[in-house]
C-alpha cells in the first residue's frame, strides 16, 4: 500500500535561491581541479548557485573512466569555500555518504541504476539517518513507478524529509530521437500523486546530445516541473564522459535565456472564469466517457457469457486487429495521435478480456 510521504518544502532546504527555474549545473564528471574551478567560475557568472559533478561514475564496462573518487570532493569543497556555491554529487553506497559528509557536500542524488536496487537504496537510507542533507532520486532505468516510489519511501522512513526527484527518462532498445525515452506520462502521474514533491528534469541524460537540451527543458517547464539539472563543462570536447551532451557555461547561459518560464497560476478574474468554464466542459465529457466505458464493459460481460455457453475461446485476434485498425484510422481523422488511440483501446480491450476470463473461470 502506498504511504503518504512527509516532504519538506524547498524553502526549508537552504540550497536554492528564489530564481526560476531552479538550475543545478556542472560537469558530468570531476576530472581535474582546474576543470572543476574553471567550469564553476563560468557557471557562477551566470548566477548558478548549485554546482554538480560526478565523483563516482557507474560504468557499464570495466577499464573505463569511473570517476576520480573522493579526491574530487576536495576540489568541490574549494568551489564551495571560494565561490560560495552549494555542491552536490551522486552517491551509490554507504561509503559515498560518509565521504560526502566529510567534505561538506550540500546535496546528493541517487542515480537511475541505484534507484533500481532496493538493497543499495536501503543502505543509503540507513547511512542518512540523523542527517539533514537533501536527497534527489532519479527515476529507475526502466519505467517502474513502484521502484521509484519505493526508493522515496525507504529514504523518507529513514527520516529524509528534504526529498525530491529527477526525471531523466528510461532506457530503451528501440532507436529513438533521444538517448532515453521521456515517458512524460510517468512523470505526470508521479507529480499528481505527490504534488508537494520537488521535481527536476535532467535533459542532458534524457537527450544524450546537447542539441536536444533546450526542447526537453522547455517541455519540462511547460509541465510545471520545478527545476533542471544540466551538465556543463568548460571544454566538452575533452570530457572523459558524456562529452556529447555537455554544454559550455556560455552555451548554457544562451540557452537559459531562450526558455519560457510558465506561471503556476494567475489571479486574473478573466483567466479564472475561462479556465473554470473549460474545466467544467471536461468534467461533463469525463462523466460521459465513464458512462460509455461502463456500458461497453456490460456488453463485454454479455459476450463472455455467450462465448461460455457456446464453448468459444475468448481471444478473437483477427476481430481485434480489425477494430484497432479502424479506431486508429478514425483517430487520425480527428487529429488524435496513433500511440494515444492504440494505448487507450488496448487498455480497454485488456480489461474486457480480463472480465471474460473471470466469467469462464467461474465454470
Amino acid at each position: 500500500m502506498e504511504r503518504r510521504l512527509d516532504i519538506a518544502p524547498l524553502s526549508e532546504w537552504n540550497i536554492f535561491d528564489e530564481s526560476r527555474p531552479i538550475l543545478v549545473a556542472g560537469p558530468c564528471s570531476a576530472e581535474s581541479e582546474i576543470q572543476i574551478m574553471e567550469t564553476a567560475r563560468g557557471l557562477k557568472s551566470l548566477g548558478v548557485n548549485v554546482f554538480r559533478a560526478g565523483i563516482w561514475k557507474p560504468r557499464t564496462h570495466p577499464n573505463t573512466f569511473e570517476g576520480v573518487g573522493a579526491v574530487g570532493l576536495k576540489w568541490m569543497q574549494r568551489v564551495k569555500n571560494e565561490l560560495g556555491m552549494k555542491i552536490c554529487t551522486e552517491v551509490a553506497s554507504e561509503k559515498h555518504i560518509f565521504d560526502c559528509m566529510k567534505f561538506g557536500v550540500d546535496m546528493i542524488w541517487i542515480g537511475a541504476r541505484t534507484t533500481a536496487n532496493p538493497f543499495l537504496v536501503q543502505e543509503i537510507a540507513d547511512a542518512l539517518k540523523d542527517t539533514d542533507i537533501p536527497v534527489l532520486v532519479k527515476n529507475p532505468v526502466n519505467p517502474d513507478m513502484d521502484l521509484w516510489i519505493g526508493a522515496l519511501e525507504r529514504l523518507n522512513q529513514a527520516g529524509v524529509k528534504k526529498l525530491g526527484v529527477i526525471h531523466r527518462g528510461f532506457s530503451t532498445s528501440e532507436k529513438i530521437l533521444y538517448r532515453n525515452r521521456p515517458e512524460w506520462q510517468i512523470a505526470i502521474e508521479l507529480r499528481s500523486r505527490y504534488p508537494e514533491m520537488p521535481f527536476f528534469c535532467d535533459p542532458s541524460h534524457m537527450g544524450g546530445d546537447k542539441k536536444y537540451i533546450q526542447e526537453i527543458s522547455q517541455i519540462s517547464l511547460d509541465l510545471g516541473l520545478d527545476g533542471l539539472m544540466i551538465e556543463s563543462h568548460c571544454d566538452p570536447t575533452c570530457a572523459l564522459s558524456d562529452a556529447k551532451q555537455q554544454l559550455t557555461p556560455r552555451e548554457l547561459g544562451e540557452m537559459m535565456k531562450k526558455l519560457i518560464v510558465r506561471k503556476p497560476d494567475s489571479d486574473s478574474p478573466e483567466y479564472k472564469e475561462n479556465i473554470h468554464q473549460l474545466r467544467a466542459k471536461i468534467d461533463v465529457i469525463d462523466e460521459s466517457l465513464m458512462y460509455l466505458l461502463g456500458s461497453r464493459m456490460d456488453i463485454s460481460r454479455q459476450i463472455g457469457e455467450y462465448k461460455k455457453r457456446n464453448n468459444i475461446a475468448i481471444l478473437q485476434t483477427s476481430r481485434w486487429d480489425s477494430v484497432l485498425e479502424k479506431v486508429i484510422e478514425r483517430g487520425k481523422e480527428m487529429g488524435l495521435p496513433e500511440k494515444f488511440v492504440s494505448t487507450v483501446f488496448n487498455a480497454i480491450h485488456d480489461a474486457s478480456v480480463q472480465v471474460q476470463n473471470e466469467i469462464l473461470a467461474g465454470e
